[in-house]
């Protein structure tokens, strides 16, 4: 049985992560980092918090000049990239159902969510065939099988496509070395959750409290009490890019506190 250093056990990898300047996607840089990984990671605006141990790439990756960007600068500043989280994403579209929302609306949503992990994939899978190294690791959401119509129907369609794209991508990839896995998160407790709650909780004219039951009755209910901390994705996350998962690959691990009621 192998023997790993916890402490320092992707020293020597370069890893890229999408969207790593805040939520989930800060804590998964930090992760790969404490794990003694060199990490890049990108966003469209300057971390507000900004990490010198960090390597920063600012890009649009919604577009495909953005993904062409990160990837040119990545091979040639670190000669290649080990480990790739595509962790970006998000929805914008407003609420009210399908009759709401126009081509733009599906359009924007399936670029960031979809599109963009496929173009980094594309940009980044053939150094890592070369090598017959590499992890894929793509931030799916449960919204893939458990989607909400009112609020984020593209949102969610984007996700299942991802989680179906990642699939097929491993099975063709992991014959030649390079594990992709899929990590689908319920609903996380970030920045941008909080300015949720505090916008439902002003319109409702209720506590913060009674704003954060009313979203998790919206999921169905949360079974473990709570929303997710974002170093809790990211620890799962830091485990399966490591060398200890080495026989994972081609599946999607949710993480979700018993939020989907279904096996």
């Amino acid at each position: 049985m192998e023997q790993f250093d916890f402490n320092n056990e992707l020293s020597g990898k370069i890893a890229l992560v999408t969207g790593g300047t805040k939520g989930a996607g800060k804590a998964i840089a930090e992760r790969l980092l404490s794990a003694g990984a060199t990490v890049i990671i990108t966003a469209r605006n300057v971390p507000e918090t900004p990490n010198d141990n960090l390597h920063f790439i600012s890009a649009d990756l919604s577009k495909p000049k953005g993904t062409q960007q990160v990837v040119r600068k990545v091979l040639e500043q670190f000669g290649r990239l080990d480990i790739l989280i595509n962790n970006i994403g998000g929805s914008e579209t407003k609420g009210g159902g399908f009759a709401v929302l126009n081509d733009t609306d599906w359009e924007e949503t399936l670029q960031i969510n979809l599109l963009a992990p496929v173009r980094l994939d594309r940009g980044f899978l053939p150094q890592m065939l070369e090598h017959k190294s590499g992890v894929i690791i793509h931030i799916g959401s449960i919204q893939g099988r458990l989607p909400l119509y009112d609020s984020t129907l593209p949102y969610a369609a984007a996700k299942a496509g991802l989680i179906n794209y990642s699939k097929s991508l491993s099975n063709e990839v992991s014959p030649n070395g390079v594990r992709v896995l899929t990590v689908s998160p319920g609903w996380i407790m970030t920045t941008s959750s909080v300015r949720m709650m505090e916008r439902i909780a002003e319109s409702s004219n209720t506590s913060i409290e009674q704003a954060k039951q009313q979203v998790m009755q919206a999921l169905g209910g949360i079974p473990y009490g709570r929303p997710a901390e974002p170093e809790e994705v990211a620890e799962l996350v830091g485990f399966l890019a490591s060398p200890r998962a080495n026989y994972l690959t081609g599946t999607e691990y949710i993480i979700d506190g018993g939020t989907i009621p279904t096996i």
